[in-house]
């Protein structure tokens, strides 16, 4: 199982609707709102790196709020 941490920046007043929209795609474990440089941290997770970022991310970065991702894979399991 491949796994990774991505970190989403939203329109001002829209991470909570994100976190909430996030949280309900297939394969993201947790998304929490949060404070700090990136208004929400999401762990996502797949069978293979190719299908994390082929369906979950591209899922994440469909969600309307968002203006920027960072996706950072957890490499030690």
């Amino acid at each position: 199982m491949q796994q990774a941490y991505i970190l989403i920046q939203t329109e001002a007043g829209k991470a909570l609707t994100v976190a909430e929209l996030i949280g309900k795609i297939p394969g993201v474990i947790q998304a929490e709102d949060v404070t700090g440089p990136y208004d929400v941290i999401a762990r996502a997770q797949a069978y293979t790196i190719d299908e994390l970022g082929r369906t979950v991310i591209a899922m994440v970065k469909e969600v309307e709020g968002i203006t920027r991702t960072l996706t950072c894979p957890v490499v030690n399991r």
